[in-house]
């Protein structure tokens, strides 16, 4: 195929490497001449970079290099393209009088892809005799390694337009997800279930971003934690998303974003690309407090699963409340506070335990704001036991992991109940785009739609907050007894 690629930036040369390395016939433009050149030696420097690796052959690089066609304007007619990709400047006006431009010098036949990541693609192709051949083709960055695509329809884009640049993605190795032509489309949509989570336990002063990092990465299992995705993304970048989807979807309480990141962004606080973000860039990560407290003294625990793996640690653990024993309480979707009312519990030695947190290696301790601070020492030393790093929080509904976990599966769940992109693509699309180690609906089911159901359901009867309240996707699927990977039936 013949590609003409207008935007040589590092998106556009990106996508260039990517499809040259495919076989593509490239055309490389742009309003800037130069930026031209300097995609041409971007491309060859990455290239030679593989050569040294071993990745590649000289012979493959040169073949690849021969496979780039310089051209001095975007606008150059061309009646043996057969695919435009556009990648200039987030801006509607820009898009769209290019496209228009475009549309005057090339065949009909011709399919236009935009790379936009925000803009709505039946808005850019509006404008055009025909919006039929227009597409959203949304590479990530860098795009010749982020091995995922989405490919975005338009209200008017011929279906077989959406087929062939589906199989296009697949033959050059990377995956397709088809997306419907939505705020955010799927990848940057569900990616604002993990970080407005995270910001709100901010706000409420659960615990400080380092921790919630740290609970992410070693609870979840989460590559990076929500505070250094940010950073290394741009708060800036950020916040314009999160907006842009919050508004997309009219005020969606699901997606609601905080104060804290405009804050920031004003601050001039936009991460690495400004050597503060909410971390100072280079600088050695927090260490973590050494636990100081008493791992012999006995724990109450009345959850015999809890107890179990409390003694296997070594912990001595009592069958009934002592005077001298800390109380340590299970919670899913509630308080600790709840707790030690519903019971009648000690509340200067009660604290909650998270039971995501009890298999992993890190295990996450809620401390009420009544609490004894030595008693709460001495619960952190204890479930240090066994080699177990310990984080310790404010009490809060269901613990932070559960709150991250619940918000991610409840905004792919809304993705998926709103038809936006299938089962499987939100969980390809996520673990391909995202890096979690596992989809989100698949998450769910792991731990089980029906649990999931709960957390949801006590998350949203304790704080009152809408942004708890679970999908008809979960509900449905939790009743029923099926996955939440399980497809809508077709009518």
């Amino acid at each position: 195929m013949r590609i003409r690629i207008v935007g040589t930036g590092v998106m556009g040369r990106g996508i260039a490497q990517w499809a040259a390395t495919a076989g593509h016939t490239v055309e490389l433009a742009d309003a800037r001449p130069e930026s031209v050149r300097e995609a041409v030696d971007f491309v060859r420097s990455m290239l030679d970079r593989t050569v040294q690796k071993g990745r590649t052959t000289a012979e493959e690089a040169r073949a690849v290099m021969a496979r780039l066609v310089p051209l001095d304007s975007p606008g150059k007619p061309g009646d043996e393209v057969e695919l435009v990709v556009e990648a200039v400047r987030e801006d509607l006006e820009t898009k769209a009088a290019l496209f228009g431009e475009l549309e005057r010098i090339l065949p009909a036949g011709t399919i236009f892809a935009s790379n936009t990541s925000s803009l709505p693609i039946t808005q850019i192709s509006a404008t055009l005799a025909d919006p039929s051949r227009m597409v959203g083709l949304h590479f990530f960055n860098p795009a010749p390694l982020m091995k995922i695509v989405e490919v975005i329809p338009g209200a008017k884009t011929r279906p077989e337009i959406v087929e062939t640049l589906t199989a296009l993605v697949r033959d050059a190795g990377h995956r397709a997800v088809v997306v419907a032509d939505t705020p955010g489309f799927l990848i940057n949509h569900a990616g604002r279930g993990l970080v407005t989570e995270a910001l709100a336990l901010l706000e409420e002063q659960v615990a400080e971003p380092v921790v919630l990092d740290r609970i992410a990465r070693d609870v979840l299992g989460l590559r990076m934690g929500p505070f250094e995705l940010m950073d290394l993304t741009g708060l800036d970048v950020t916040a314009a998303v999160i907006e842009s989807v919050w508004q997309g979807f009219r005020y969606s309480d699901r997606l609601r974003p905080s104060y804290l990141t405009p804050n920031r962004v004003s601050a001039g606080l936009h991460g690495r690309k400004t050597g503060r973000g909410w971390y100072e860039t280079g600088a050695e990560p927090p260490a973590e407090e050494p636990v100081t407290g008493d791992p012999v003294r006995p724990v109450y625990v009345a959850e015999t699963a809890v107890r179990n793996a409390l003694a296997e640690s070594g912990a001595t653990v009592r069958t009934a409340l002592s005077d001298d024993a800390v109380v340590l309480v299970p919670t899913w979707g509630t308080t600790v506070a709840a707790a030690i009312a519903e019971h009648d519990l000690p509340a200067d030695r009660t604290f909650g335990i998270d039971p995501l947190s009890l298999p992993t290696g890190r295990r996450v301790l809620a401390v009420t704001p009544a609490a004894d601070l030595a008693a709460a020492h001495d619960a952190a030393a204890v479930l240090s036991l066994g080699d177990k790093r310990v984080s310790l929080i404010r009490d809060t509904a269901g613990s932070a992991a559960q709150r991250l976990l619940a918000s991610i599966v409840s905004v792919a769940s809304s993705i998926a109940e709103r038809g936006i992109a299938a089962p499987a693509d939100i969980d390809l699309g996520v673990t391909a785009g995202l890096g979690y180690p596992a989809g989100p609906l698949a998450w769910g089911d792991r731990i089980g739609a029906d649990r999931m159901l709960a957390l949801q359901r006590a998350l949203h009867e304790t704080t009152g907050d809408p942004r708890y309240r679970p999908t008809r996707w979960l509900t449905e699927r939790a009743q029923l007894g099926l996955p939440l990977t399980h497809p809508t039936v077709a009518l």
